[in-house]
């Protein structure tokens, strides 16, 4: 298929030492720019040193190590190639309102370049996936029950019954369909009529409460994961900062943050009784 283009088209992606557009820094970018009366399109690649540590969730994702990293530029040193290939073109990617476009704007503005997407036009594959697949229960129940009209939606009793009824449709529809992850593992059959088994392959294990303050790190240590100790092990930092503690208990996180927090910090003081 041709684009019908009135401007040059970039797609492109990132990967990051992590996902906070802020503080997070590029790795590598991707570019392939589509230009208006071409055939082919021009690509660029670029490996940058971040000058940063790699989070270990995100080296896990994309598999880029620090040693993959020692001998390439830094991003000031390849901002001007970046800003001459991508001109004033338009721009789109996966996810790339929220994560990427963000991200190499933070970077420009590091190195004192401004990057306006004021006369760009956007273009997110994300969002026409989720516009044209909702995923909502009206639409699962519309795409599982054999394009049946989804009666009195949001109406408790019946929401439950819809999503009982898109279950079993599940079950049906992928009982041998086997899951293939970002890493290309293949999971051999995992929804079956076997509740452990779709417990595990719905739950995300490395999250500890529901509202994603704490997680677990590669060595399956608690973290936090927001604020100034963002990354760092829960039991450590109040270990040294007791501040940090009251602060959590009387401001407004969940219970199972507080609950979590609490815990952790009793094992803690039982394994280190003279701190």
């Amino acid at each position: 298929m041709k684009f019908n283009l009135d401007k040059d088209l970039i797609f492109f992606d990132i990967e990051s030492t992590g996902t906070n557009v802020l503080r997070d820094k590029i790795l590598q970018i991707a570019l392939v720019k589509y230009e208006v009366g071409k055939e082919e399109p021009k690509e660029l690649m670029l490996m940058i040193n971040p000058g940063i540590p790699i989070h270990p969730e995100a080296m896990k994702v994309h598999g880029i190590t620090p040693d993959m990293l020692r001998n390439k530029p830094t991003f000031a040193q390849v901002a001007s190639e970046l800003l001459e290939f991508i001109g004033d073109a338009d721009l789109s990617g996966y996810n790339s309102n929220r994560f990427d476009i963000p991200m190499l704007m933070e970077e420009f503005a590091r190195v004192g370049e401004e990057f306006d997407i004021s006369k760009r036009k956007t273009i997110d594959v994300q969002r026409i996936f989720y516009k044209m697949e909702p995923r909502t229960l009206t639409a699962a129940y519309r795409y599982y029950c054999n394009g049946a009209k989804m009666e009195n939606a949001h109406d408790a009793m019946a929401d439950v019954k819809a999503t009982i009824e898109v279950f079993k449709g599940q079950l049906e529809m992928y009982k041998d369909t086997d899951y293939i992850d970002h890493n290309d593992a293949i999971i051999e059959k995992p929804i079956r009529n076997d509740m452990q088994q779709l417990h595990e392959f719905t739950t995300d294990f490395t999250v500890v409460d529901s509202t994603n303050r704490l997680k677990y790190n590669a060595d399956k240590v608690v973290v936090f994961n927001f604020g100034k100790y963002i990354g760092q092990p829960v039991a450590d930092v109040l270990a040294k900062d007791k501040n940090y503690y009251s602060w959590i208990m009387n401001k407004e996180f969940s219970t199972q943050v507080k609950n979590a927090v609490k815990q952790i910090v009793a094992d803690y003081e039982k394994e280190h009784p003279m701190d």
